[in-house]
């Protein structure tokens, strides 16, 4: 049994071959419509969620599985005390694989100690949102044709954003990506992050403040948004939130090929105007974030087809 709590825990060729499958089921839809007939998928999200929860539970439908749902802490036994490993321990009971979301960095890996099925991290804090990565990584292969060999731009909130960081994870990994890190200086990405993953896999990056002055070298660029909840003073908030938007006259240039990716919610970092873009990415995740939940699932449960 395997669980995924870090995307460091599947190797480059795991990764391919997530692909490789999601690919197929975008292709060939109706060939995996019963692969997971008679299985079912937990969703336990303590943390507010639309996509993502939704995602899941969408991938296992159109694998012909069924879902049962805890869609807040305040809806579980968790209101009454009920420890992370107590709750695992239950749903093992009534599931075949679970996909849990905490604000508590470190609370997927309990949950996976303790269940007797496979456990997906699907945000813990702002530590790691692993498929939301493989979303990432399917939605730049699916649009650039590649992993490797590319300048990767990284804009906004840069220390608490689980998703850039797990981005730039499995990124490092490739030959040839080049990291461009865009944030205020109270919101740069993490020292331990530089060290611990560009630094110690060679990576070539530079930080900067200058968000139209490096749009123009970019292949991709990672929008995120300023997220209100990792703050614990507003007044900090209320002051970063609105210092990179991207509107229109931030793409003119842009490369024509450029493309704009997002993991949402947006709240105005990037302008509605850009949406009708075809560098607009960031609707087209939704969809792929399906497609690779569903390869995900089935390989946790050593599914074939």
């Amino acid at each position: 049994m395997r669980s995924l709590i870090d995307i460091q825990e599947l190797s480059t060729d795991e990764i391919n071959e997530l692909i490789a499958v999601a690919s197929d089921i975008i292709d060939n839809p109706k060939k995996y419509s019963e692969v997971c007939h008679g299985k079912k998928l937990a969703t336990m999200f303590f943390e507010p969620s639309t996509r993502t929860r939704l995602s899941f539970e969408s991938a296992m439908y159109e694998l012909g599985g069924n879902v049962i749902s805890v869609s807040s802490a305040e809806s579980s036994s968790a209101a009454k005390g009920e420890s992370v490993a107590d709750t695992a321990r239950t749903l093992s009971c009534y599931a075949d694989i679970i996909a849990m979301r905490h604000p508590k960095e470190g609370a997927p890996l309990v949950a996976s100690m303790h269940a007797s099925v496979p456990v997906i991290n699907a945000g813990d804090g702002g530590h790691n949102h692993p498929t939301q990565t493989l979303t990432d990584l399917l939605t730049i292969f699916r649009e650039k044709g590649r992993l490797d060999n590319m300048t990767i731009g990284f804009c906004g909130d840069l220390k608490f954003g689980r998703t850039v960081h797990s981005l730039i994870s499995a990124m490092s990994r490739y030959s040839g990506v080049k990291f461009v890190l865009i944030s205020p200086e109270e919101l740069k990405l993490p020292s331990y992050v530089k060290r611990d993953i560009l630094r110690k896999n060679g990576c070539e990056y530079k930080q900067t403040t200058d968000f139209e002055g490096v749009i123009p070298e970019l292949d991709i660029l990672y929008m995120t948004r300023v997220q209100r909840e990792r703050f614990f003073n507003e007044e900090d908030y209320l002051r970063l939130k609105d210092r990179y938007i991207l509107t229109p006259d931030k793409l003119e240039n842009a490369k024509p090929d450029l493309r704009i990716l997002h993991p949402l919610p947006r709240v105005n970092e990037i302008s509605v105007a850009i949406d009708n873009d075809p560098r607009a990415c960031y609707f087209k995740q939704v969809y792929y974030g399906k497609i690779i939940r569903m390869s995900l699932i089935m390989k946790l449960l050593g599914l074939e087809v």
